[in-house]
């Protein structure tokens, strides 16, 4: 892989497949960061386990690295401590839909202004592709040899219906298209979802790049389409088949939890006044000896 001479280089070893999505996503990523003119210190990548969550250690930044499933409340944690920092929120499908599907639910409701990148490849990659929410219905994995019984959970649909605030999908494959979008919900005031089309080349035959490039579009190039429509919106996420939008499916202002703990946000817990004495007490109430 060649190395990124700029300021958020990539690594050149990676634990990845040959051909794997993963390298698209990490290069449209730094190539986003670059053109909003961002500095390493003011980048926070926060990611679970998976090949995924491997993500933040293959690109020059500071990286809190956390539990399956954890991603997004110590992302929410991480930004209520320095809202300066651009958050982003790195994990794989299995990682924040199965195991951290109820703390994806709640990162919408609470609306905090974090970016969240889901490289979704419809296996759980690390573990041998072993089918996850996305998994299509019928697809034949290690653990369901039968096929997948159940309709393949939908994280656009689920994500408009909370009315999260920017909503979006891309493609590891078209590497503009992704740094775009990337960099579009960076700038977007509130949390904000890029579901992320990854093929995976090991265990997932099905959604090959092949599969993607004769199917997707873009609903930014689309006339007509207004974003801001939350029920076409809606409308939009459930096609799939012969035909897959990427692009904003959904944008709309809404309250941040920075509307709520305003203070906290402005200014980092670092850099705020605080009362010694109160330290003082704690410390000698817990003093041994």
């Amino acid at each position: 892989m060649a190395k990124n001479t700029a300021e958020f280089t990539v690594a050149d070893q990676t634990a990845w497949c040959p051909g794997c999505g993963n390298f698209g996503i990490i290069n449209a990523l730094s190539q986003a960061l670059e053109g909003l003119g961002l500095k390493k210190n003011q980048v926070l990548y926060v990611s679970g386990i998976g090949q995924a969550g491997k993500t933040p250690h293959y690109i020059h930044g500071n990286v809190l690295n956390t539990l399956h499933g954890r991603t997004l409340p110590t992302a929410t944690g991480a930004k209520l401590a320095n809202g300066d920092l651009h958050v982003i929120a790195v994990g794989g499908d299995g990682d924040g839909y199965a195991e951290g599907g109820n703390h994806f639910l709640h990162a919408l409701r609470k609306n905090i202004n974090i970016t969240y990148l889901v490289h979704d490849n419809q296996v759980f990659g690390l573990t041998k592709g072993q089918a996850s929410p996305r998994s299509d219905q019928g697809m034949v994995t290690g653990t369901t040899p039968q096929g997948v019984s159940l309709e393949a959970f939908n994280p656009l649909a689920t994500a408009i219906t909370l009315n999260g605030g920017f909503v979006a999908r891309s493609y590891a494959g078209d590497r503009d298209h992704l740094a775009r979008t990337i960099q579009a919900a960076i700038q977007h005031e509130g949390f904000a979802l890029i579901d992320i089309l990854q093929p995976c080349v090991t265990f997932n035959k099905i959604n090959t790049y092949q599969f993607y490039r004769s199917r997707i579009y873009d609903l930014d190039q689309e006339e007509g389409y207004d974003r801001r429509n939350r029920e076409a919106a809606w409308a939009r996420s459930f096609e799939w088949g012969g035909r897959i939008p990427i692009g904003i499916f959904y944008q709309v202002d809404r309250p941040t939890l920075a509307d709520t703990y305003g203070d906290l946000l402005k200014t980092p817990l670092v850099k705020q006044e605080y009362d010694k004495s109160v330290v003082a007490q704690l410390v000698d109430r817990f003093r041994i000896g």
